[in-house]
């Protein structure tokens, strides 16, 4: 997997670690949202869509290392709403760190260089910054100008510290292989952030902007151009090469969203943090009462565009575990990339 070595070694002794115990559902990374107010008004989200009163709650810290303790997944991703804007948000990462969770705290970086003395640098931990493309693009898609510009300051400045840096770029269908080739290629080459994670809008159901979300064929025609001429070997992107396959349409899997569950201020939400069928609360509950085989794309109508890494790149690690081949080639993009 793109990854870190330590990080890959340790994913891959659980995932072979739920296999001895045969285990069909576990999580690899849960979706944690201690907060869903957030300082910006993004087009394609809908969490601040929430009454006032929900978007003034606040996840107390031992409820959310619980549930992910709960769960007993590696790795965290920390979201939102916007984490930072969370009075605890530095206690929360800490203590799972001592615990030694990979952590993901994703962020627009607004408030980025105002909390970054909170935090201390780690193997374990990352800043998870949300670019969407450039100064432009980046600025209307989260409808205030001056976004981008504070997001690579904070960048510069968290590298500088020793922070892993991460990026997360989510692209519609007003993107262009041009476009997603310039916004990767300076986040790769210019501010050098470690890894980049890269996904196909998704239709939250409460997005103010219902009109520019991606199809699969066209999801698959724009990766498939981005990706020619050797640009996927070059760029550090945080996904399994089984996954990059799949959003350029080379394979095609099931949906696997049990693996990557999202835990809110409501508790774990069925089926995944795109759709919400309820909220159960505890994990058990969720895994052993929720019917995983009613969802994915050709079984309910909701799925039928999807192709979010949340569904899909459980799946593509999976069949990754399962096969000495694939398994051998994430481990020589690993390698290649020189991630200790």
């Amino acid at each position: 997997m793109a990854m870190p070595l330590r990080q890959s070694i340790k994913v891959a002794t659980y995932l072979a670690e739920q296999k001895l115990r045969r285990r069909d559902k576990f999580p690899l990374i849960v979706e944690l949202e201690p907060l869903f107010a957030c300082n910006l008004k993004c087009e394609g989200c809908g969490k601040i869509q929430h009454p006032a009163g929900v978007l003034k709650q606040r996840m107390p810290v031992a409820q959310a290392v619980g549930a992910v303790l709960e769960s007993g997944a590696p790795m965290v991703s920390i979201a939102g709403g916007e984490p930072l804007m969370h009075p605890q948000i530095d206690e929360i990462v800490r203590q799972l760190v001592a615990r030694k969770k990979y952590v993901f705290l994703c962020t627009n970086a607004m408030l980025l260089r105002k909390k970054m003395d909170k935090f201390t640098p780690s193997p374990y931990f990352a800043f998870a910054v949300h670019i969407d493309g450039l100064r432009e693009r980046h600025d209307e898609s989260v409808a205030k100008e001056g976004v981008f510009d504070e997001a690579v300051e904070a960048i510069k400045e968290a590298k500088r510290r020793g922070f892993r840096v991460t990026t997360n770029s989510t692209f519609f269908n007003t993107d262009t292989p041009q476009t997603i080739i310039e916004v990767l290629n300076f986040l790769n080459d210019d501010l050098k952030v470690d890894e980049m994670m890269i996904s196909p809008a998704y239709a939250y159901e409460k997005a103010p902007d219902q009109e520019h979300f991606l199809g699969v064929e066209q999801t698959r025609e724009l990766f498939k151009k981005a990706f020619a001429g050797g640009n996927r070997r070059k760029w550090r992107l945080n996904h399994s090469p089984l996954f990059l396959d799949f959003l350029e349409g080379k394979v095609d899997f099931p949906c696997t969203a049990w693996a990557i569950p999202n835990y809110s201020l409501f508790g774990w939400q069925r089926p995944c943090y795109l759709m919400s069928d309820g909220y159960v609360p505890t994990y058990r509950e969720l895994i052993e009462k929720t019917d995983w085989d009613k969802y994915g794309r050709g079984k309910d109508p909701r799925c039928a565009n999807c192709m979010a890494h949340c569904g899909y790149e459980p799946t593509a690690v999976l069949a990754t575990m399962g096969s000495l081949k694939e398994s051998l080639r994430a481990m020589r993009e690993t390698v290649s990339g020189n991630r200790e």
